[in-house]
């Protein structure tokens, strides 16, 4: 039997300058892609990845639309080798080139759709930063605490949510510059291992993004979104999408939603152990390795290893 393949696409933070240019460089299909998303934006993307400082980088007109390019641009070397997705789920961003993986958002409509969502949460964390004399909201990654501990805390000050369920071991918070640094002191103070401000512009996933969501979900309004065409898991209810309908709602609820990321995975697990038909292979298609060390944090990744995809390298060896 055919073996299966697993995607999961990494979201804001894994973005590095140079990202998938030994990648674009061997293989013509994700040349391609580059070059396409640039006719469609036009933004020289190539040039966004590849001589851009971490900075400039990290704003969330840049790092989505630079992400999303390069995890669609492994996914085309990688179907040159006859290795397509059998399942995909994305963390946060990662979810729309997974919309893509599964035929929910063609290629034009998931490139225009995160251009414009990148646009959108710029200009609205840039309002945030504003509001709170020039201090820049974002996140922070809370590591060796109890997540019921930490929401605990995000819970107590004002501004500070718990955005993303990465594991039983880290669990990040949105807030505002001055709601990160009293979760800070405070999980510090509770016996947390390490706290580390993410490379990320806002405070995604919380209820401080809920303009965004209601510009971006004006965007979508006009956007068709197709039947998932393979098994396809959603941040916001962390089980299988249902349907196209859903997956739209979901899009935009996305934009104020904790990522419940374990719970995503633990579906994931159940349907790669109830297949015995096939051999199954975890991947992680984009810049960075976050997801794959997840993933083996959990019982059932101990024994089946996520692998990341991220060089021409990598591919090569598959």
């Amino acid at each position: 039997m055919a073996k299966k393949y697993a995607f999961l696409f990494p979201g804001q933070g894994a973005q590095a300058p140079g990202m998938v240019k030994d990648v674009a460089e061997s293989s013509a299909s994700a040349k391609k892609v580059i070059d396409d998303v640039s006719a469609i934006t036009g933004v020289d993307v190539a040039k966004l990845m590849w001589e851009s400082d971490a900075e400039t980088l990290s704003r969330s007109d840049n790092s989505q639309l630079a992400i999303t390019t390069a995890s669609i641009a492994i996914m085309a070397a990688l179907k040159d080798k006859g290795i397509e997705p059998s399942a995909a789920m994305g963390f946060s961003l990662g979810e729309f080139p997974a919309l893509y993986a599964a035929g929910v958002l063609s290629f034009e409509n998931v490139i225009k759709v995160v251009r414009q969502r990148g646009l959108i949460m710029q200009k609205v964390c840039e309002e945030i930063a504003a509001a709170n004399e020039g201090h820049a909201p974002g996140m922070t990654a809370v590591l060796g605490l109890a997540p019921e501990k930490v929401v605990e805390i995000a819970s107590s000050i004002k501004d500070a949510y718990a955005a993303n369920m990465n594991s039983v071991k880290q669990t990040v918070v949105s807030g505002t510059f001055d709601s990160l640094a009293a979760v800070e002191k405070a999980a510090t103070e509770a016996g947390a291992r390490r706290v580390v401000r993410l490379k990320v512009a806002g405070p995604f996933h919380s209820p401080l993004m809920q303009k965004a969501a209601d510009e971006f979900g004006k965007v979508l309004e006009s956007v068709q979104f197709e039947e998932p065409k393979i098994p396809l898991f959603s941040n916001v209810t962390g089980k299988q999408a249902a349907n196209a309908e859903e997956v739209k709602k979901s899009a935009v609820l996305h934009l104020t939603h904790s990522v419940l990321w374990t719970d995503e995975e633990a579906v994931l697990a159940s349907i790669i152990k109830a297949d015995s038909s096939n051999e199954w292979a975890v991947l992680e298609p984009g810049p960075g390795k976050v997801l794959s060390g997840l993933w083996g944090q959990t019982e059932f990744g101990a024994g089946l290893a996520a692998v990341p995809v991220n060089t021409a390298d990598g591919i090569a060896a598959l």
